[in-house]
């Protein structure tokens, strides 16, 4: 078994928000600096194509639809366009990329998914994560994923899984990961000022990123995004308090934590910038023998996770060899 050592980049940086084309456009340039620093594991923010739809925290849901709109338009679709501009970066640099997307449905003009790509260094789509569970307001805006998309990939830096934000709280979907194998893991997040006043969101990331790692005796490359005037003049449509709240410290922390739980360098907090570090598998060996949470350091005939892992649809086609029409059926992304 091969133990890759490697540097990787977490990207903390804000999308031109809610414009595709010039996100993905800035994510190539990021890929390319990074590479050319070294990074074999370049990972991005959540929904970075192009932007979270924070006026879910700070609008009625009435006030807020024509707000889904301009994000249902300002979405990728999968495959698609954008994301063919990420995946020439990567196999242009070599570089492993994984990189939170707002993707379309291809069925329904009320889906859209919070989702997560990894990108191979070959420019191939080799993982397409959809968050499970939108987090509280987020409701409104994204239809949850289902277990299909929970999936360990292996890659030339190791056995990378994902999970977008919120999910890193949900100790079953970051169990399963590990007990596929996990030993890289990329967590993207979104800043979080409209989060309650007492929310520290900075230490809920580290909290969150520290436990994993520790946990599951492997390393956490944790990708935060910024917060732009563009997004608080969108989110607060005027309103002085809401503005003043959406701009307060704190709200965004991006790093590298080691299988010991402890960063392996300085996180960056707040502040647009790419945090480098070396990963050395080989640190995750010895941890596992005090506690391998899923192998030795368990009791599975006391304890077991049951992973539903077929794919949620709308339409089960019955007999199921019915032939394709001659002309297939229209989808709205043209999918």
């Amino acid at each position: 078994m091969d133990f890759p050592r490697f540097t990787a980049a977490a990207v903390q940086a804000s999308p031109v928000y809610l414009d595709p084309a010039a996100t993905v456009a800035k994510a190539a340039s990021i890929i390319h600096e990074a590479a050319d620093r070294g990074a074999s594991l370049v990972v991005f923010p959540e929904v970075f194509v192009a932007g979270y739809p924070y006026w879910n925290w700070t609008m009625s849901p009435v006030a807020g639809s024509a707000l889904y709109e301009r994000l249902y338009r300002a979405s990728v679709d999968v495959p698609g366009p954008h994301v063919d501009v990420l995946r020439a970066a990567a196999a242009t640099t070599g570089v492993t990329v994984v990189i939170g997307v707002n993707e379309r449905g291809k069925h329904s003009l009320g889906v859209l998914y919070n989702s997560v790509l990894t990108i191979g260094p070959d420019g191939s789509v080799i993982g397409l994560h959809r968050k499970l569970m939108p987090t509280w307001a987020e409701k409104l805006t994204w239809t949850p994923g289902d277990g299909s998309t929970v999936l360990v990939h292996r890659t030339p830096v190791g056995p990378l899984g994902v999970l977008a934000c919120g999910e890193n709280t949900n100790t079953l979907a970051r169990f399963s990961l590990l007990a596929q194998g996990e030993l890289v893991h990329a967590a993207n997040y979104a800043a979080l000022p409209v989060a309650p006043a007492d929310y520290d969101m900075a230490q809920a990331i580290a909290i969150r990123s520290a436990a994993h790692a520790f946990e599951g005796k492997l390393f956490s490359v944790v990708s935060c995004s910024t917060i732009t005037d563009e997004m608080v003049e969108v989110a607060a449509a005027g309103d002085e308090e809401v503005a003043r709240r959406m701009r307060r410290p704190r709200s965004a922390l991006s790093g590298i934590f080691g299988p010991d739980g402890n960063p392996v360098t300085e996180p960056l907090v707040d502040v647009d910038g790419v945090v480098f570090a070396e990963v050395d598998l080989a640190r995750c060996i010895q941890p596992k023998q005090m506690h391998d949470i899923i192998g030795h350091y368990n009791r599975f005939d006391v304890f077991r996770l049951h992973h539903h892992t077929a794919p949620t649809t709308p339409l089960v086609r019955e007999p199921d060899d019915v032939p394709d029409p001659v002309v297939g059926p229209w989808s709205p992304n043209g999918g």
